[in-house]
């Protein structure tokens, strides 16, 4: 798979402080966060960590293109919601791997239309093309 030319039209910018177990903000001040390693991981869990924030930005992401995918279908998703669920674990070459769950509440249409859109809407999701080939992405409609 060959690296796509991106036009950037925005870069968002943040700097970490002690890695996993510090703060991590933006140059804009709109974020600004304390993280630790989750209790399951030894950590003290007061924090927020990366997998909540990555979580929280590809559930976003994912809604906004689901939101693309369904104007241009004609399809009605308001009242929608995507959860997504991101596990860390490692892997058996060594080091540490992740792993995505979305799962899609779509009221308003039924099951297969809801299963088109979420297909498509992984085709045209920033952080669905960034992670494909790299991590396990799985997608449910609930």
């Amino acid at each position: 798979m060959s690296i796509q030319p991106v036009e950037v039209k925005y870069t968002a910018v943040a700097t970490a402080e002690n890695g996993r177990d510090g703060r991590v903000a933006t140059d804009d001040a709109k974020l600004d966060v304390v993280v630790n390693p989750p209790a399951e991981m030894g950590g003290s869990g007061a924090g927020t960590n990366p997998e909540q924030l990555f979580a929280a930005g590809y559930s976003a992401c994912f809604q906004g293109a689901l939101g693309v995918v369904a104007r241009k279908e004609g399809a009605d998703i308001s009242g929608s919601t995507v959860t997504a669920k991101v596990g860390i674990g490692s892997v058996p070459e060594g080091g540490f791997g992740l792993t995505v769950a979305l799962s899609a509440h779509i009221p308003h249409v039924d099951q297969a239309t809801a299963r088109d859109l979420v297909e498509k809407a992984h085709q045209v999701c920033p952080y669905s093309n960034a992670t494909r080939g790299n991590i396990e992405v799985t997608l449910d409609v609930a």
